[in-house]
């Protein structure tokens, strides 16, 4: 049963990051979500759009306190004499030594024992450590899983009363698709999450964990579920496929997004060997292979994936030749290629636009994609 659970104060990941792009650079903000939800990204978000600062990720979950400020012998000068002393010097991973703006990304700090938060206070609010002063255009944010998840995230009240706490939502299926499109994640996987959304659901959304099988629950004991990050590691296992045997691949799988979610991809693995190859389109895409069904209709699943497919490996030199095979294909197949060509972030949307049969297109079926 699904609950009708929402934080009106959520943000996506996008949202998420134009926060801390905005005040990050005068108070640090810690950013709390669903585990395997995306958080780290937004280190890559900032740093696409601040490219003069340099990222820095510095991981909590392994740290000690002996990890933040190491000792050093220092001397000093005193009536002709030269007396040593020690003094701390901060650990290079906090970059406070770059001498120039940084992008701070302190992760799984909910995760780091007391005694690293308390050390690490000091350059998430003074912006200093051990002598070192960050440059004043540095942007510093925290990331931290929920604590309702049970998986040892802790901070001590006057810890977050200090700082600007934004809670990220996991992500819907829409809102991850252009990603998954522009990163390489295989359009198997695209396709089954397509048609399957509830794996990006919240446990807070599903009144039981039997309810939604795919995901973590704090309530559940299986060993593996469906998140964004296991989406992503699940794709690269997508890709080995034809070097190990079913068996093998299942099983892989299954201890990467659990074997709820590998049945039910299983049967997107076969539809995979329905795939016209690239290669056919090019040469001759008035007879290349539709997928079809075993009713004789269009097998819209398998014409996904291979709209996926191009749209992440089209080239210049043969547009003419994918736009006279995407003619084949059902008007919301090709709606689905339009919509991701014209994504801001295409590599190919500024070449494409200038496309005769494409611009042609576009004016005979806006009404599918405006």
């Amino acid at each position: 049963m699904q609950v009708n659970f929402t934080n009106p104060n959520e943000l996506n990941i996008e949202e998420t990051a134009n926060v801390v792009a905005s005040i990050g650079n005068k108070r640090s903000v810690l950013v709390q979500g669903h585990m395997g939800s995306g958080k780290s990204s937004i280190l890559k978000i900032l740093a696409e759009r601040f490219p003069k600062h340099h990222p820095v990720y510095f991981d909590c979950t392994s740290k000690d306190l002996g990890d933040i400020m190491l000792p050093k012998i220092a001397q000093a000068g005193h009536d002709g004499t030269q007396d040593e002393y020690s003094k701390f010097v901060p650990n290079e991973e906090l970059g406070l030594h770059l001498n120039k703006p940084i992008i701070l990304m302190i992760d799984e700090f909910g995760k780091a024992n007391r005694g690293v938060q308390n050390a690490l206070m000091l350059p998430i609010l003074e912006r200093k450590l051990a002598g070192y002063t960050m440059h004043p255009d540095s942007i510093v944010f925290l990331t931290t899983n929920k604590g309702g998840e049970g998986v040892g995230d802790l901070m001590a009240d006057h810890h977050r009363n200090r700082i600007v706490i934004v809670q990220m939502s996991k992500g819907t299926q829409p809102e991850w698709e252009p990603w998954a499109l522009m990163n390489g994640i295989d359009p198997i996987m695209i396709q089954f999450t397509k048609q399957n959304p509830q794996v990006f659901q919240s446990y807070e959304e599903v009144e039981k964990y039997e309810d939604n099988p795919y995901i973590f629950h704090p309530q559940a004991t299986h060993e593996s579920f469906f998140t964004h990050r296991s989406a992503e590691a699940a794709s690269d296992i997508l890709k080995l496929r034809d070097v190990v045997t079913r068996k093998e691949l299942s099983s892989m799988l299954a201890g990467t997004i659990g074997q709820a979610a590998t049945n039910d991809l299983m049967a997107f693995i076969d539809l995979a060997d329905q795939l016209p190859s690239l290669e056919s389109i090019k040469t001759s895409p008035q007879t290349a292979l539709v997928p079809i069904g075993q009713s004789g209709e269009p097998n819209n699943a398998a014409i996904c994936m291979t709209v996926y497919k191009a749209l992440q490996v089209i080239e210049r030199d043969w547009f003419d030749e994918w736009l006279d095979y995407m003619a084949r294909l059902p008007k919301e197949a090709q709606a689905l290629f339009v919509q991701g060509v014209l994504n801001q972030k295409h590599p190919q949307r500024a070449k494409i636009v200038l496309n005769k049969k494409f611009t042609d297109w576009c004016r005979a079926n806006n009404y599918l994609y405006s």
